[in-house]
């Protein structure tokens, strides 16, 4: 019976939606019906979302069970190097709903590292696959081929982490393992957390998003196309060298997010889920519904039972056994329509509710971020969806989907648009400004200039945008040019400004803290299965000769200043924006930020608003000769005074192309004689 609910907070947040109550209502009541249908009397999706402990592997003092769910299936059978190979020694028996179970009498039964497969029967074929639940899979060196592997260490892994939370303001680091050297080879878990976490602990970034964890077969789809849901990718280790990196960085005060990958599945079948059973429906949509045509991928049937119990139980999973802190949801604007977004412009309320919505992706999603709260309160929730869907970033008791955070994914469009399209000094920053600091009401982002996207073969990072060809002789620290010296100013003012105005939490991706000079490229056959281009160049950013070393110090000192005065989670107040000045003023937190992008004007005695009077003390620039620059704007103290035309201010050098930050000071107590 449906629960008519009077009043939805979503709707009093933003009356644009309140045509779309029905919409919202259904929204909720979808959720509701689908818990009663999926849970038992007393159940929660912490229970529930249990299967890991059930299907797959598992030893008891008396031997190994092993389970499957593969309802088309005819018949079973496990191989393995247990038993030579042989398939047909080991049958296995169905023992109901479509699950097939084999027991093997005695703890030695299966060895830790013995390779594993199985057989299922279909249609009197024999399908060879891997475990569903396989949590180690191999590639055979010789023939390419895939295989599970048994891996169950006498000892188990100890962790020291109990006390570990995850920082309030998020300053995320976007990595990935196999690209973290500077080799032209794929780096290790081992590796990254000796040599990359301290890098980004050094940089003050206090949270990582870690991409390609999750198995995928072809390494140059950045870990896209996920065959193993449940394997830590044996690319870069064992699964005990993915913990090992997990608990470190908690030691060093870093969070560690998984790149989740639920909006699609590797087509593969020996391999993967495709096809499983024998049938593309077990876990896919059948038909075109199943096929995202531009990926070339399968997509998950959202609405069935068995489905969102795998689908939950992997997230559960990867918080339990690897400790992680959350996910970044990867592709959710192609779970929430049945288009996938493709080419579609969300001008309005009416993009969101329609019947292109995939209501049961929106329950799915709402059940994953119930299911992750419960299993740790303070995990951290990221969706990446262009789209922003209403109420993505709201909690579920008020008509939300009950993410933390989406990704702010129209910035890096927005600088790469003006870069490509606009001269400097025609930047509108009203608009600017809004693009910034617009959101839905009470739903939080993370602001980005550039993350992998932008980095990829096809596409420039920033600073290449900015430097092009000129940036292969002149990052010299003794080379001058108009080119290179627009080119370092913007690079540190629109990492900046976005850092400070875009977002209640702030993204890098690995490398491009420093301006890297090249893009990614995979190892592939148009390059030669080159890794040159896969790799990131740290000797750079430590070469004292080169101005490398000036981005890199300048994010470290924008990271520390950022956190120190909490400008991300602060409230912005606009102070100024004159476009024809091409200058714009802001208070967010307890700073004050003050920018010229005047490509060729400095003003001297230039009023700048502040939001209160008092002194003000110039605490970064970027400007400063340890940052590139050229030196021009003085650490000193301003005295914000009542002006003629009524305005609170002071008289400021502005030089162009540089941005200057502020801290009011603490009024001086007063001394009795």
């Amino acid at each position: 019976e449906r629960t008519v609910i009077m009043d939805l907070k979503i709707i009093n947040n933003d009356q644009s939606l309140a045509p779309f109550r029905g919409d919202l209502e259904a929204r909720m009541h979808n959720l509701e019906n689908t818990r009663k249908r999926i849970l038992k009397d007393g159940e929660t999706l912490k229970e529930f979302a249990n299967g890991h402990m059930f299907f797959g592997f598992h030893r008891t003092d008396d031997g190994w069970y092993y389970r499957e769910w593969a309802p088309a299936a005819e018949a079973m059978y496990l191989t393995g190097d247990f038993n030579f190979w042989n398939r047909r020694s080991h049958p296995m028996k169905a023992i109901g709903n479509g699950v097939w179970e084999i027991f093997l009498p005695g703890r030695d039964a299966l060895k830790h590292g013995q390779k594993i497969g199985c057989i299922v029967v279909h249609n009197g074929q024999d399908l060879d696959r891997i475990p569903s639940y396989a949590k180690y899979v191999v590639q055979d060196p010789k023939d390419i081929s895939w295989s599970a592997v048994i891996h169950a260490p006498e000892e188990k892994f100890q962790w020291s982490d109990s006390k570990f939370k995850p920082a309030k303001d998020l300053f995320i680091y976007e990595c990935h393992i196999g690209m973290a050297q500077e080799e032209g080879r794929v780096s290790t878990y081992a590796q990254f957390e000796k040599y990359t976490l301290p890098r980004i602990k050094d940089l003050g970034y206090n949270t990582i998003q870690i991409m390609a964890v999750m198995e995928h077969p072809y390494y140059g789809s950045f870990g896209y196309q996920v065959c193993n849901f449940f394997a830590a990718s044996s690319k870069f280790g064992t699964p005990e060298d993915l913990k090992h990196l997990i608990n470190t960085a908690h030691k060093m005060g870093i969070a560690v997010l998984l790149d989740v990958v639920h909006s699609h599945c590797a087509p593969n079948t020996r391999e993967g889920l495709n096809m499983f059973d024998g049938t593309v429906y077990q876990y896919f949509h059948d038909g075109a519904k199943g096929d995202h045509t531009a990926w070339g991928t399968k997509c998950f049937n959202y609405g069935k039972t068995e489905v969102i119990h795998f689908l939950l139980t992997n997230l559960k999973f990867w918080m339990d056994e690897y400790h992680f802190d959350g996910f970044r949801f990867d592709g959710v604007t192609s779970m929430l329509y049945l288009d996938h977004g493709l080419g579609v412009a969300f001008t309005g309320p009416d993009k969101y509710f329609s019947m292109n919505t995939d209501t049961d992706a929106v329950t799915y999603l709402q059940l994953a971020a119930q299911l992750v709260k419960e299993v740790n309160p303070n995990a951290i929730l990221i969706a990446e969806d262009m789209s922003a869907m209403p109420g993505m970033c709201l909690p579920i008791e008020e008509g939300g989907i009950g993410f933390d955070y989406r990704l702010s994914m129209g910035l890096p469009d927005m600088w790469i648009r003006l870069l490509k399209e606009k001269s400097d000094e025609w930047w509108d920053f009203n608009q600017i400004y809004f693009e910034l600091a617009n959101r839905r009401p009470h739903e939080k982002v993370i602001g980005y200039v550039e993350s992998h996207d932008q980095a990829l073969v096809g596409d420039k990072t920033l600073m290449m945008r900015l430097a092009d060809a000129e940036m292969y002789w002149g990052m010299h620290k003794d080379y001058r040019s108009l080119t290179m010296d627009r080119a370092m100013a913007l690079h540190k003012m629109l990492r900046l400004l976005t850092m400070s105005l875009g977002g209640e939490g702030y993204l890098t991706f690995m490398g491009n803290e420093f301006g890297h000079p090249e893009w990614i490229d995979f190892p592939r056959e148009g390059n030669g299965w080159s890794y040159h281009y896969c790799r990131r160049q740290w000797s750079l950013a430590d070469n004292p000769d080169l101005k490398y070393q000036y981005l890199n110090a300048f994010d470290k000192d924008m990271v520390a200043m950022a956190k120190k005065h909490k400008v991300i989670s602060g409230q912005d107040k606009q102070l100024l924006v004159h476009n024809s000045d091409n200058v714009l003023a802001y208070k967010k937190g307890g700073a004050t930020f003050v920018f010229n992008f005047d490509p060729t004007r400095c003003y001297d005695g230039y009023l700048v608003p502040m939001a209160e009077e008092g002194d003000y003390e110039v605490i970064l620039t970027t400007d400063d000769y340890c940052y590139g620059g050229f030196g021009r704007i003085w650490h000193q103290t301003y005295t914000a005074t009542k002006q003629p035309d009524g305005r609170i201010g002071f008289q400021v050098y502005l030089p162009q192309r540089s941005a200057m930050v502020l801290k009011k000071l603490p009024k001086a107590k007063k001394t009795e004689k």
